[in-house]
């Protein structure tokens, strides 16, 4: 087991969606117009994707088939890949733009380990589970062209997390990396054998049990083929 030294990071906000954004095009509530605010929240397991929604108290998931749950109880998004995106956008991305939860600094979230673990603050524990996969809604909140290919090249997808240990946290917090697991899968490997190196699939499960069932399930299945 790799315990590196700490802090790693800060939470540059927490953001949540209090009033669900509704895309133009479907007409449905959304949770991903996320707001930064500035008190403390707090942050559980939710329960199993399709009955739990957010960790994260005064959040909303509306579409608890595709997202929320224990496995997505967090979305963290890097502010250096936000800015990177300014660049390439040429645009003001704020925080919780691309629907994160939490916007942090000084966290390598493409190179996260799968089952890595994070002090936030001095009680919530939380673990690395899995990238986000861009879907429509995304799409349409950012109104830009091409956009789930452009963020499926990038490959900075970000971190869903799981809650460990539940507690109150806020923006300035502390984000110690207590635990880092021996095998050297990444969320940065993981999206790219979701989508465009199918063939790196197997290369998952040295990450064993701290893949999520769906993912575990659709490496047996794609490999049995």
């Amino acid at each position: 087991m790799k315990t590196p030294p700490a802090p790693h990071g800060r939470l540059l906000s927490v953001n949540i969606a209090a009033n669900p954004y509704y895309t133009e095009a479907k007409g449905q509530p959304t949770g991903i117009g996320k707001l930064p605010v500035t008190h403390a929240v707090h942050v559980q397991a939710p329960g199993p994707k399709g009955v739990g929604g957010s960790g994260v108290s005064g959040d909303a998931v509306c579409d608890r088939k595709n997202h929320g749950g224990d496995d997505q109880a967090v979305y963290a998004y890097a502010r250096e890949d936000l800015d990177w995106w300014q660049g390439e956008l040429g645009r003001e991305l704020p925080p919780g733009m691309f629907g994160e939860n939490l916007t942090t600094v000084g966290l390598d979230l493409t190179g996260a380990l799968v089952g890595e673990r994070w002090r936030v603050g001095e009680r919530a524990l939380l673990e690395a589970a899995c990238p986000r996969i861009p879907c429509t809604v995304f799409a349409e909140k950012m109104g830009e062209a091409h956009w789930i290919k452009r963020f499926t090249e990038r490959g900075a997808t970000g971190a869903y997390l799981r809650v460990i240990e539940p507690g109150p946290i806020q923006a300035g917090d502390l984000v110690t990396i207590e635990h880092r697991p021996d095998h050297q899968v990444t969320l940065g490997l993981y999206f790219r054998a979701l989508t465009s190196a199918p063939e790196r699939l197997s290369d998952l499960i040295a990450a064993g049990d701290a893949l999520p069932k769906e993912t575990r399930e659709t490496i047996a299945r794609r490999t049995r083929s």
